[in-house]
């Protein structure tokens, strides 16, 4: 049996991201995987379908595995830009895409969010170009900058409305964060109550070194779980670094009531109203977080 407060904290937590690596699928296929996901039962744990901007006219022949019961949303990926004109040119194109893709597809085709890096230069000025150019979307967006600057980032995003996003992983071990900068992270965006996803690396619920990258890789349960309980009991930067760093699975426990870290503990009710900070990630795989956790006796049969 699911726990409640394991299904609260990652109730439509996985955005699937198949399209990029290690998984790197081609674009047919990915969308194929989240027509069945959408109809498996595990679908509560499913988000979005991260896809770039640049292949919308691609996947408009690729929808018949989507209806008006089994909509695919959508996360648009804007462009990684770097010069400021460059920006403001690839969010006029990015607006116009998204507009033109969901009008064309009503019913079909949902987009829920935006997800693009900010370019180097004064955020504040970047900010104000985009709420200029995307200000009548009705979209959930997050701003992505390097671990190193998130804290100013997020700072600079309070009271906006949008929210941050920040690298987790990726597929070398140098593309890792380290806790305290995950920590520091997760800390601001709580305390300046800014929403914050999280992309690449987290395929795993708790920490463990893996070999593939050469680095140890942060746990989804160590992220979302210090997350909620960061926000919920106010945590310095080091108490949530110290989550993070957990690696035994027996020291998270699940019920119905609530979730409990060591000596930690918040209520299932609680778990629902911190995800509205704690938000979201992508992930390559849909399968291996899910079956990671009926490995440690938490999510139940197949």
């Amino acid at each position: 049996m699911l726990a409640a407060s394991l299904r609260a904290l990652l109730a439509q937590a996985i955005d699937y991201a198949g399209l990029f690596p290690p998984a790197e699928l081609a674009l047919e296929p990915a969308l194929q995987n989240q027509g069945a996901y959408l109809r498996c039962p595990d679908r509560w744990m499913l988000g979005a379908f991260v896809l770039p901007v640049a292949k919308f006219g691609e996947a408009r022949t690729h929808l018949a595995a989507f209806d008006a019961q089994h909509p695919l949303e959508i996360s648009a990926l804007g462009p990684k830009t770097t010069k400021p004109a460059e920006f403001r040119r690839a969010l006029e194109t990015v607006a116009e895409a998204i507009k033109e893709f969901h009008n064309g597809h009503k019913g079909i085709v949902a987009i829920r969010q935006l997800e693009m890096p900010l370019p180097s230069g004064p955020i504040a000025k970047s900010l104000g170009v985009a709420r200029a150019t995307l200000g009548d979307l009705a979209l959930n967006i997050f701003w992505e900058a390097p671990a190193e600057s998130a804290a100013k980032t997020i700072e600079a995003l309070s009271g906006s409305g949008a929210g941050f996003k920040l690298r987790t992983g990726g597929v070398t071990a140098d593309a890792f964060p380290d806790e305290s900068q995950v920590a520091h992270t997760l800390v601001t965006a709580a305390r300046h109550r800014v929403p914050i996803k999280f992309t690449a690396g987290l395929h795993h619920p708790v920490r463990l070194f893996h070999e593939s990258v050469g680095t140890k890789m942060h746990g989804f349960l160590n992220v979302f779980g210090a997350g909620v309980l960061a926000a919920e009991h106010r945590w310095s930067v080091a108490q949530t670094q110290e989550m993070l760093a957990e690696e035994e699975a027996s020291a998270f426990i699940f019920d119905d009531e609530m979730m409990r870290w060591r000596d930690w503990k918040i209520s299932t009710a609680q778990i629902v109203a911190r995800r509205q900070l704690v938000t979201s990630l992508g992930s390559c795989s849909f399968d291996e977080p899910r079956d990671d956790l009926r490995a440690l006796g938490l999510f139940g049969n197949p």
